[in-house]
């Protein structure tokens, strides 16, 4: 997914001082100007030139495709320094003034940003690249330029005089939120968006249904929340924690706020990849529709919303007529997320406990009807029903890494969690992966083992251990290699009540995934945290201008704390296979 960037020989920036992605060969160019994810090729201007200023004369222009740039420019860097930044016209070869065009020889991604004396350009492969360029002149200018108001009206802006030249490693670089176990607002979300823009990650995974929620309106099946969204109580903590919180917890998603956030995402060049949990982690959709669960076997009319955490026994029915309520439910999702933003729907598949199937006489039924060795056969018809009914539509199907038990359909592709085992197998059998094990990259894991952390669960998962993951596991085929689509933070909301719980979990490991995800790094061993950290020095300042509740360096302040509360410590992680 990489390619060598050319430099267009019309540019009259001539760079000199190269360094490369790790700075080494001149690392205060990359370490003062504190760029993360670390770019490809850092270098100074010519010899002689100074750094860009801005002010109320400076023009953007835009060449035509680079409009929608230039609008996200206007509002956040012009916002942020109070310059109008007006409109130059569509000239992509202005000779000053903030310029943006487009290089045919950059892959899609690719970006290079030139600054003299005299302009700012900025050239990519295609608009997301030139978005991806406009993040960094955005950080190049200083972590005042993410506030959304001028500290000082008047002050000098200028942007140093340097050449940036980048492109990322993998196509695929992501975050997946929880927001059914804990409901995060419309407004929340948005913000997360730009926070991944701002990382220049490009995928929001967008968990919408669990057992404790159903989260995303469906018209044909108003109970789902109606009822479905909403929990009387939560627990507290871990699921062995006796405290509770009393407070009714719920929320949902309109259908309209599903396609402005599809819409604020596709003009940050973020795919969404909506997740709607199936065969498990039902019990939200069963307690408001109790005809989808395994009714020979429980009365499923006495199940509710899900209050506590774990893995749940309800799990759908496999019938007929459950095919045809999700298909229904899909339909109305990919009205919702267009093909062009969101060519993979996430179904889940994971955690599917098969005790309810096996006390089953329909599931046993089932299993003789269709010829099917037992329950796992029996899941995974169920997933290759949805993978055909989806390819139908042009849609591809992804799911967690228990879909490959049983046979995985020829065009799935994979989340690979439960470390790298399953992810390579599906690999090395022709299939996508996107790598995102536990034991590197659940930023819902505590960042430190002493008890000060808040509500202490999994595995200590520090700012280096997430810095030194490597997507592609050593030992595996090119050929396989060819076929991992890239890597994903997940974060799951269990012991995450609010937006300052999620930014505590989340940042600044986030930050590191990106780089992890982004940047052109050695193997794992080789890599120069001491840079990286150094580099975040800078990158702190940004966080605290978006108003980000990261965890500091030193650990949390008192009120990040959560003591008492029971979590699950796990203090050495297993072999990561």
């Amino acid at each position: 997914m990489t390619s060598e960037n050319a430099t267009n020989a019309t540019d009259p920036t001539n760079a000199t001082d190269a360094t490369d992605a790790t700075g080494a060969a001149a690392p205060e160019d990359t370490a003062s100007l504190g760029l993360i994810p670390a770019p490809r090729r850092v270098s100074r201007a010519r010899h002689g030139s100074g750094p860009y200023p801005l002010d109320g004369r400076t023009l953007l222009n835009a060449a035509p495709g680079a409009e929608g740039v230039a609008r996200w420019l206007r509002t956040t860097v012009g916002a942020a320094t109070g310059l109008p930044l007006a409109d130059g016209g569509a000239d992509g070869d202005a000779d000053s003034g903030i310029v943006l065009s487009f290089d045919d020889a950059l892959a899609p991604e690719a970006y290079r940003v030139a600054v003299d004396g005299r302009a700012v350009r900025i050239r990519g492969g295609s608009a997301a690249g030139l978005f991806w360029g406009a993040q960094t002149l955005r950080q190049l200018l200083g972590p005042d330029a993410f506030r959304r108001a001028p500290l000082a009206p008047g002050r000098a802006w200028e942007v140093p005089a340097v050449v940036v030249e980048d492109e990322p490693r993998f196509g695929w670089r992501g975050m997946m939120l929880d927001v059914a176990r804990h409901f995060q607002s419309k407004e929340d979300v948005l913000r997360y968006l730009d926070l991944l823009a701002a990382h220049k990650l490009n995928v929001f995974h967008f968990h919408l249904t669990d057992d404790q929620g159903w989260r995303i309106e469906i018209k044909r099946y108003p109970r789902l929340t109606e009822v479905g969204a909403w929990r009387p109580r939560t627990k507290y903590g871990h699921r062995a924690s006796e405290q509770w919180d009393e407070t009714p917890h719920g929320g949902y998603y309109t259908q309209d706020d599903i396609r402005e956030i599809v819409a604020y995402a596709a003009e940050r060049h973020i795919s969404v990849v909506p997740e709607i949990d199936v065969p498990g982690h039902s019990q939200a959709a069963i307690s408001a529709y109790p005809e989808l669960g395994n009714t020979d076997v429980i009365d499923t009319t006495a199940l509710a919303v899900w209050d506590t955490w774990g893995i749940n026994p309800n799990v759908l029915a496999p019938t007929d007529d459950t095919l045809r309520f999700f298909e229904g439910v899909l339909e109305e999702v990919l009205e919702l997320f267009p093909a062009a933003t969101s060519p993979f729907i996430h179904i889940g598949g994971d955690e599917c406990r098969k005790d309810q199937w096996q006390q089953s006489r329909t599931a046993k039924q089932r299993i003789v009807d269709l010829d099917l060795k037992d329950e796992d056969e029996l899941q995974s018809w169920f997933i290759r029903h949805f993978d055909t009914w989806l390819t139908a539509r042009g849609r591809r199907l992804i799911g967690w890494d228990e879909i490959l038990e049983g046979g995985l359909p020829a065009g799935a592709a994979v989340s690979s969690w439960r470390g790298y085992a399953g992810g390579v197998a599906a690999a090395e059998a022709g299939h996508d992966v996107v790598m995102c094990p536990e034991q590197q990259v659940y930023l819902d894991h505590r960042q430190h083992g002493g008890p000060e952390e808040p509500m202490p669960i999994g595995y200590v998962r520090t700012l280096e251990d997430v810095y030194r993951f490597e997507p592609v596991p050593p030992g595996i085929s090119e050929a396989a290699a060819r076929h991992i689509l890239g890597t994903q933070a997940n974060v799951w909301t269990e012991v995450m009540q609010n937006r300052d719980r999620v930014d505590y979990q989340v940042f600044p490991r986030l930050a590191a995934l990106a780089e992890v995800a982004w940047s052109a790094l050695p193997a794992p061993a080789e890599r120069d945290f001491a840079g990286f950290e150094a580099r975040m020095a800078a990158h702190y300042a940004r966080l605290d201008a978006l108003g980000v509740a990261y965890r500091p360096p030193g650990g949390p302040l008192p009120w990040q704390q959560r003591p008492g509360v029971v979590g699950r410590p796990i203090e050495g992680a297993p072999p990561v296979v």
